[in-house]
């Protein structure tokens, strides 16, 4: 049998072999030795995974998606529909083959997808079970596409690090939903600016300021039970979700720390809930927080996040200065394709080894810890520093799951009542 479509590496290992004694090794065992088709299971079938599922297909037409869970029945079937629209999607439909028996739904359904014969493993959830999800990933020996932030308290960070350091051992492929890292114009324009384009650096912001992300905005039906309504409405509920710096500013102050090659080693922040009500619909986050970080070399990062009502002002953005100039990290560099797209053909790409091998689990478990630790000083009204961050046994993560369990929201915090700990 001829293999037209497999990389080089691969038809010069066929001849080696001999073609008696040819066998595909799975991808998830040796680096560049992946069979010609790729099978990716989607954990976490909301708008972010089912789009996430879009661009993997588009990224490489040698991926079929086979499998899917989601904790919510309806989720799962409405965005299966969606995702095998060929009138919406003529390139990538024929490849959703989920089948009646790979669609798992509940608290345990992630485990089903990675046992399901998969390559590759879309962990999409709402960010509070991402450490879980990676860990168990990592065990089975899956290449990951992991959404990010990566976690949403401190013990969790640690916990998907641990997870990390295994998966750079077993050589898998983990790429993040941090897009950036590959969009052609950042890329290139870090690249020049650490390569002294504008000088040593001086100073760095970074912004995210938007609309509110509203996801339940007719409320709450009064039958439905705490953890149900907190999975439904995820966005506003900091154990699941992390609070606007960690589930989305985490996209600009990961481009600082990547261009920095470092981590901050101390932050004091600020904060409130200037306009959000104290409802069920809004949760327990702040909706603005201001961020002074210091990095070991002295550089400072001023950052803010803020989600106020629609009309107002916004920016989604970052700056640094140097010695010999300015840059928006990403104006030295030339447009390419859609990131959301280019990061899975990197990713498929490493994992067949006819391109770079990338394993971002560490670096982006350290932009997320660094959001985490912002969270907290706002919330304490405290500085915090690194080392006092990944000590912190902070664990948001509820100690027992189910649909009809009764979860009392945290309040809100308040500066000085809050405790760090």
């Amino acid at each position: 049998m001829e293999f037209p479509n497999l990389p080089q590496s691969l038809k010069d290992r066929r001849a080696f072999l001999g073609a008696g004694a040819f066998t595909i090794i799975r991808p998830e065992l040796v680096r560049g030795a992946g069979p010609e088709k790729l099978k990716a299971g989607l954990v976490g079938a909301g708008g972010r995974g089912r789009q996430a599922a879009v661009d993997l297909l588009s990224a490489d037409p040698n991926v079929e998606l086979v499998s899917i869970g989601d904790l919510f029945e309806d989720k799962l079937e409405t965005n299966l529909v969606w995702l095998q629209d060929a009138n919406r999607f003529p390139k990538t439909a024929d490849r959703v083959k989920v089948d009646a028996e790979h669609r798992f739904t509940g608290f345990d359904a992630y485990k089903k997808v990675i046992a399901s014969g998969v390559d590759v493993v879309m962990l999409c959830t709402p960010p509070g079970y991402r450490p879980m999800h990676f860990e168990a990933a990592v065990e089975a020996g899956k290449h990951v596409f992991c959404e990010k932030p990566f976690a949403t308290d401190p013990v969790g960070v640690r916990r998907f690090m641990a997870a990390a350091k295994k998966s750079e051992e077993k050589k898998l492929t983990v790429v993040s939903g941090a897009q950036r890292r590959f969009q052609r114009e950042y890329v290139e324009t870090v690249e020049k600016i650490q390569n002294g384009a504008i000088g040593d650096l001086r100073a760095a912001y970074a912004y995210w300021v938007g609309t509110p992300v509203i996801q339940q905005p007719k409320g709450r039906d009064p039958k439905m039970p705490d953890m149900t309504w907190q999975h439904r409405n995820w966005y506003s509920y900091v154990w699941i979700g992390g609070d606007q710096i960690v589930e989305q500013h985490v996209h600009n102050i990961d481009v600082i720390n990547w261009l920095m090659g470092a981590h901050p080693v101390k932050v004091t922040a600020t904060g409130g809930a200037a306009w959000r009500p104290k409802d069920d619909i809004h949760g327990n986050i702040f909706d603005h927080i201001s961020a002074d970080f210091e990095y070991a070399n002295g550089v400072r990062l001023s950052s803010y996040c803020r989600q106020f009502p629609k009309g107002l002002y916004t920016n989604v953005s970052e700056m640094v200065v140097g010695a010999k100039g300015s840059s928006n990290c990403r104006d030295m560099g030339t447009k390419d394709i859609n990131p959301y797209v280019a990061e899975h053909v990197a990713m498929t790409r490493s994992i067949r080894g006819d391109g770079p091998f990338i394993n971002h689990a560490m670096t982006v478990a350290e932009s997320t810890m660094t959001c985490i630790m912002a969270r907290e000083s706002a919330y304490s009204g405290e500085a915090l520093t690194w080392d006092q961050v990944m000590a912190s046994q902070l664990d948001l993560s509820p100690k027992e799951f189910g649909y009809d369990l009764k979860m009392p929201a945290t309040p809100l915090p308040v500066p000085g009542q809050y405790k760090f700990i």
